[in-house]
């Protein structure tokens, strides 16, 4: 039998906290070898692209599966969500489904609390500012990881259309009561502020280098895919870089751009935040140290959060079983 949950009941297991815990499980996970995750495939269209990720993970959560997932960048325009997906869970040992659940809101977590986990280890610990570039969904899932993760006192959001800045304004002071401020300039939002978190799909650079004070930390969220970018390369080459996954962030991610074009050499890549999270190599080694975390999404974050979903799902009643596949034995 399989469990299938629809995204209304993900709503009603899925926070913050959990998918933090989920992450940082995820990342261990992968800083100790215990993942198997080829690289995700994208079918391109001609109004966005479809991604198909699939992979397992053993220890905590025992599971495999795969996600298929879209970008449609001109979709809010349409009234639909930029990002929706689909996510699949199996039993690694007999391959039978364990659960279908809707992936939209879990794909919307699971990369906010990446963000929030690389804050958690790369950050300084007294990071209270905080400036975003973009207001779109995953700007407001990164400002609620990251207030997770440090005290964060201030926020500015920069987005070329206003409207959407104040939206996530009004939305943010009501949950949190913050200091808030929007602006059409991105150096306002990026100037002085000890974590930057950038979540457009921009193929040009937005965060130009004299912008970034010396102690920063950056979370380059937007870039997933080949030729996106949104930082100045002489950020990256001032920068302690740490990657996802290499073998994605080097042809998806925010590095793949100053690789291809010879501006940043593999050697200056540090590591992974799977690496950091086991403890296999230092995160951040000073006050004065340029941090920047490239994040391009890995199956291992879904499946992780999937299955704590799943879980929950279990545990409160919701969902439906299905037999997809008749004539199985009792409890399969």
């Amino acid at each position: 039998m399989s469990l299938v949950v629809t995204g209304a009941e993900v709503l009603q297991v899925v926070n913050m906290d959990l998918a933090l815990e989920a992450a940082e499980e995820a990342f261990r996970a992968y800083g100790e070898g215990r993942v198997n995750m080829p690289p995700k495939s994208y079918l391109q269209l001609p109004k966005g692209d479809f991604r198909a990720m699939y992979g397992a993970l053993s220890g905590e959560y025992e599971v495999c599966g795969c996600k298929w997932v879209n970008v449609h960048p001109e979709n809010p325009q349409r009234g639909l969500p930029t990002v929706m997906a689909k996510i699949i869970l199996n039993d690694p040992d007999t391959a039978l489904e364990i659960a279908d659940l809707d992936g939209t809101y879990i794909t919307n977590y699971r990369t906010g609390a990446a963000g929030g986990l690389a804050a958690r280890y790369l950050a300084r610990a007294d990071a209270v500012s905080l400036g975003v570039i973009g207001a779109g969904v995953q700007a407001r899932m990164q400002i609620f990881a990251t207030l997770r993760t440090r005290p964060i006192n201030r926020i500015t959001i920069y987005n070329r259309t206003l409207s959407r800045a104040e939206a996530l304004q009004d939305d943010i002071i009501s949950r949190c009561g913050l200091a808030v401020e929007v602006t059409t300039d991105p150096e306002a939002a990026v100037r002085d502020h000890d974590i930057i978190v950038t979540t457009t799909p921009a193929n040009e650079p937005l965060v130009q280098s004299d912008w970034i004070s010396p102690g920063t930390h950056i979370n380059a969220i937007g870039a997933d895919a080949a030729g996106k970018q949104e930082l100045d390369p002489a950020i990256l080459r001032r920068a302690r870089i740490i990657v996802d996954d290499w073998g994605q962030a080097r042809h998806s991610g925010e590095i793949n751009v100053a690789l291809s074009q010879g501006l940043l050499s593999p050697e200056q890549i540090h590591g992974s935040l799977g690496d950091v999270v086991a403890g296999k190599i230092s995160g951040r080694q000073s006050d004065t140290e340029i941090t920047v975390f490239d994040s391009t999404g890995l199956i291992i974050q879904d499946l992780a959060l999937g299955f704590a979903v799943y879980k929950g799902a279990k545990e409160r009643g919701l969902g439906e079983d299905k037999e997809f596949i008749p004539g199985l034995p009792a409890g399969a």
